[in-house]
């Protein structure tokens, strides 16, 4: 079995390391029993909500990629585990994002 901080470093191996850092640091807050799925998009909805709070500087727009990197990267998981399942994965992200963006 993968861990998730195994798969999340094996998939952002070439990716920015200052966005690898920020999204890893998302991605560390989520619950230890959630799906490596389920803790990516808990994560990205944190970054989105940590770029909204911060408003319009540099540290929302690094927030901001980090919850888009994070996005992608759940929904490539869904994809490897159940390709069938990822409409329903990818609206279900949409709708968490449309809510985060509400509050």
């Amino acid at each position: 079995m993968t861990t998730r901080m195994g798969w999340f470093e094996a998939h952002t191996a070439e990716a920015p390391p200052v966005l690898v850092e920020r999204a890893r640091r998302f991605l560390s807050t989520q619950p230890a029993e959630a799906s490596i799925e389920a803790a990516l998009a808990g994560a990205a909805t944190a970054a989105l909500a940590a770029a909204i709070e911060v408003g319009t500087s540099r540290e929302a727009a690094l927030d901001l990629l980090a919850a888009d990197a994070l996005i992608t990267l759940a929904l490539h998981e869904g994809a490897e585990r159940d390709p069938a399942g990822l409409g329903a994965s990818a609206r279900a992200l949409r709708m968490a994002a449309a809510d985060q963006g509400r509050t």
